[in-house]
């Protein structure tokens, strides 16, 4: 694996630019945004939006394209947001020239050395593994092995993590965190300076807030870690090399070691009031302190999760009762990290199956359940169901997938699931209708419905090149009736970012 800051300017930019970079999150294979981006470049040729404005986007609403996943069937809700594509390649243009990468990465090496190791820096793959999973490989050895390891030093762990990290971040901290605060104050007015052409950037698709940052993308993560790492360097400051505590940080989540509950409780307010000055505050629901440090460094549900591994060779020998347990884990641990590697992992096993079950309407009954209760698994989900209504007759199957759209269509607003119901309902093997509100659901559809608000680009060919009809590179009807293990390998990858 290979860190982002590693890279030169030009592959830096290259990797910035790829569809996977700019959602990061997974969509069936017949969407992909990679063309708009080479076209929007292609365009702005190394230049940014400024010189195709008619008038500033951020006073315009709805430039950015935001979505919504459901994470506890209620009233947990995890925005995604799309950035426009003109203000994204425009961005990837200004933090991809030799001058401001060098800028950059120069910054990102002076956070490092501190009390607060950072675990997250973006990482990519160099061989056939893909991104995400090199990332969630990097997450494994450098957060839980390490933690295991410091069981020897440490009596004491303390897991914390931000409340609405991405949606809370202070705009103006990129620039703090770039160039130093007092520098930045001096220089606020300056818009030939790095930091504030960023914070432009980004207020630009938020009609103008400087309260949060978009989430669903490899440069917005990097922008995020580029604050948080401003932050680690102000933790080290106020504690010292001798404080006698160890802090790893992955993204938002931090782990405390120490030896007594003084230190732990010390650190925590030194965090607190560092994060604050940025606009982000702790979670305290998620604050937990552990005298066994080995028992603490793995999660509880990853524990748990551990005993369902080998779900048919113990007690649980049939389909049935392999989703059963999940849903009981479900209930337990809903839309952890553990549950969506787990049911993702039934999902390989189902596509093995030969012939049509004698429990079938049962095992979907169950399998759906999963979902509603926990719908970041819908995607896996989906893959099992596809495998087991593609047993069933014509008729029967329109029965089937019409009981699990109306009961997924009571979880509110969840337009990522509708992109997955529609996966799995629209190719023609199947041939259910599926009514949706989501307009990248629309698209895929035929519809010309607007992403992003682009009444404030003034260049005709750039509107052109932003037409939507070119996210579908391929026809949703024509796709596989079953979902293969491969087409959400990368929610599998992903599930320990959960």
């Amino acid at each position: 694996m290979k860190k982002l800051i590693d890279l030169s300017h030009e592959e830096a930019k290259l990797h910035l630019l790829k569809g996977s970079s700019y959602f990061n999150g997974d969509f069936p294979d017949y969407i992909s945004f990679e063309g708009i981006l080479k076209d929007v470049a292609a365009i702005l040729n190394g230049g940014t939006y400024f010189d195709h404005k008619a008038v500033n986007p951020d006073t315009v609403t709805g430039v950015n394209y935001s979505f919504v996943t459901n994470k506890d069937g209620r009233f947990a809700w995890r925005p995604f947001e799309l950035m426009h594509p003109v203000i994204y390649v425009s961005l990837v243009n200004i933090i991809g020239s030799a001058e401001n990468w060098e800028t950059i990465t120069k910054r990102f090496s002076e956070f490092n050395g501190g009390v607060v190791d950072c675990c997250s820096s973006p990482v990519l793959s160099i061989g056939e593994e893909s991104d995400k999973a090199t990332q969630v490989t990097s997450w494994w050895k450098a957060v839980e092995q390490r933690s295991l390891r410091y069981s020897m030093e440490y009596s004491h762990i303390l897991h914390t993590d931000v409340t609405d990290c991405y949606g809370s971040l202070y705009t103006h901290s990129v620039v703090w965190a770039l160039h130093g605060l007092e520098a930045a104050k001096k220089a606020k007015q300056d818009h030939n300076l790095l930091g504030n052409k960023i914070d432009r950037h980004i207020q630009a698709g938020r009609y103008g807030q400087t309260n949060g940052i978009s989430q669903g993308s490899l440069l917005m993560d990097f922008i995020a870690e580029l604050v948080l790492g401003y932050v680690d360097q102000q933790i080290s400051v106020e504690m010292g090399a001798a404080s006698g505590v160890k802090i790893l940080r992955y993204r938002d989540d931090y782990r405390i070691f120490a030896n007594s509950d003084e230190k732990c409780d010390n650190t925590l307010k030194v965090i607190s009031d560092k994060l604050r000055s940025v606009g982000m505050k702790l979670n305290i629901g998620k604050t937990a302190l552990s005298t066994n440090v080995v028992a603490g460094s793995v999660k509880e549900d990853k524990l748990a999760g551990i005993d369902l591994q080998d779900l048919g060779k113990a007690n649980a020998k049939t389909i049935q009762k392999q989703l059963l347990r999940l849903h009981s884990f479900g209930r337990r641990h809903p839309n952890s990290g553990a549950l969506r590697r787990l049911v993702g992992e039934l999902h390989t096993k189902i596509v093995r199956l030969k012939k049509r079950p004698d429990d079938l309407e049962i095992q979907v009954a169950i399998a759906t359940d999963i979902a509603f209760v926990s719908p970041t698994t819908f995607p896996a989900v989906a893959g099992i169901l596809s495998h087991l209504i593609a047993f069933a007759e014509k008729e029967e199957k329109e029965h089937l997938w019409a009981a699990v759209q109306g009961k997924m269509s009571r979880v509110p607003h969840n337009g990522y699931l509708e992109i997955w119901l529609q996966r799995v309902t629209k190719p023609k093997a199947v041939g259910v209708e599926f009514v949706g509100t989501e307009p990248i659901c629309e698209i895929v559809n035929g519809k010309n419905v607007d992403l992003w608000n682009n009444d404030w680009i003034s260049t005709k060919k750039l509107k052109k090149a932003l037409k939507v009809s070119k996210i579908v590179v391929s026809s949703a009807e024509d796709a596989e009736e079953t979902v293969k293990p491969e087409e959400i390998e990368l929610f599998i990858a992903n599930a320990e970012n959960y």
